[in-house]
């Protein structure tokens, strides 16, 4: 599986360099053959995504929401998860409003939206749209939001119902999840072809002007998750979770390097449980309890990877987003990411729902791929961190000795 991964990197890196290098030399004329690998890309990706919603949105929920008996440690759970997604989201929000890395940038996209449709609703529309008069007109439409705000009331109701309706409801949602999750990984196995496609227009249309806004927006990125991971979190921890963020770091160093390697939370759960029971001072409870929910829904640093691509790729198309419109940008990248952490290269899966829910062309992918890879790496690491500070908070809250 890891090798697997790393091969589709370098594909995908291959297909970026040669769109490159193929957009150069052969100019224009390359649009018949690279127009249709974009669209091929594009199309299947929009038909992975409502689907992957609707399952991993609503497996999620009943997998946490039938943990009966467990409801104070479950609030102060998601009450951690959400302000501390909600803090990288602005931490990553200011930075590119003060860097504006997308502004002015010549990318010559051919689709030119006339406006982003989630942010021309004011916020008390937004909020009266994402209730569906017909969830399945909703997703016919594609109209993300409302599916997404269904799928939560359907988890939730599930897990009230009789423990065999539940059961067998749950192993369903949980096998169709797994079998989007295959499909998904079909679907991004063609990003090589999607990334030449576009890259290659892009090159021939514009030359090499776009990638100077490429280079802002890894490194506006990059500043985001370092305030996180040395600023943010660490004040957390020091201050609800009464433990020294020195202490701490040693004790994750090998989690957060394996972290960084493999780009998986997952992958790091024995690791982070190890090291904040025997280093930090976690209870095994808190730690058995928060580690393994974490590493499926709380991503603090895919979170602002995501709302900064969003607002990146809006600057690109000429869009100067006010605070409001920002806003809701915010809360829909809050709402997307529940339920998608576990899903491969999950910062591009949930790129495409975040730009299709406020209503953005999702040719702006290919450009966020072509350094998405050493930025997963990055964020992962943060993911990690955010995980194992909240199992030492949520112990402490707890009372745990």
């Amino acid at each position: 599986m890891r090798s697997g991964r790393y091969t589709l990197t370098y594909l995908i890196f291959a297909g970026f360099f040669l769109g490159i290098l193929f957009g150069w030399l052969i100019g224009e004329p390359i649009l018949p053959v690279a127009e249709p690998m974009k669209e091929l890309f594009l199309r299947l990706l929009k038909m992975a995504i409502l689907p992957l919603v609707i399952t991993s949105i609503i497996s999620a929920v009943i997998q946490v929401g039938s943990s009966r008996g467990l409801g104070l440690i479950t609030l102060r759970t998601f009450t951690y998860y959400i302000t501390t997604s909600v803090l990288a989201i602005l931490t990553g929000q200011i930075l590119v409003n003060i860097f504006k890395p997308g502004k002015g940038a010549s990318i010559g996209l051919l689709e030119q939206p006339e406006g982003i449709g989630v942010v021309d609703q004011g916020f008390g529309e937004l909020l009266l749209n994402m209730i569906p008069e017909n969830p399945f007109a909703a997703m016919a439409n594609g109209d993300v939001l409302p599916v997404i705000f269904f799928s939560l009331l359907f988890g939730f109701f599930v897990t009230r119902l009789k423990t065999d309706q539940r059961s067998l409801m749950g192993s369903f949602f949980r096998a169709a999840f797994e079998a989007m999750m295959k499909l998904t990984s079909f679907v991004i196995w063609t990003a090589p072809i999607g990334v030449f496609g576009i890259i290659a227009g892009i090159v021939a249309k514009t030359g090499f002007e776009a990638f100077a806004s490429l280079g802002k927006f890894f490194l506006v990125v990059l500043a985001g998750l370092s305030i996180h991971f040395f600023i943010t979190l660490p004040l957390l921890l020091k201050y609800a979770g009464k433990c020294s963020p020195i202490k701490h770091y040693r004790g994750m160093l090998s989690a957060l390097m394996t972290g960084f390697s493999t780009c998986s939370t997952i992958v790091t759960l024995p690791l982070t449980m190890k090291a904040v029971t025997e280093t930090s001072g976690a209870s095994e409870k808190a730690a058995g309890f928060v580690l393994p929910i974490g590493a499926t829904i709380n991503m603090d640093g895919t979170a602002l990877y995501e709302c900064v691509a969003t607002i990146f790729i809006a600057q690109v198309y000429g869009f100067d987003l006010g605070l409001a419109q920002q806003g809701i940008i915010v809360i829909t990248a809050v709402l997307a990411s529940i339920g998608a952490a576990s899903i491969p290269m999950s910062g591009l899966v949930m790129l495409t729902i975040i730009l299709n829910a406020v209503g953005l062309p999702l040719e702006g992918v290919a450009m966020i791929l072509a350094v998405d890879r050493i930025l997963d790496m990055f964020r992962t690491t943060v993911n990690v961190f955010s995980d194992s500070v909240g199992a030492v908070v949520i112990s402490r809250l707890e009372g745990d000795q």
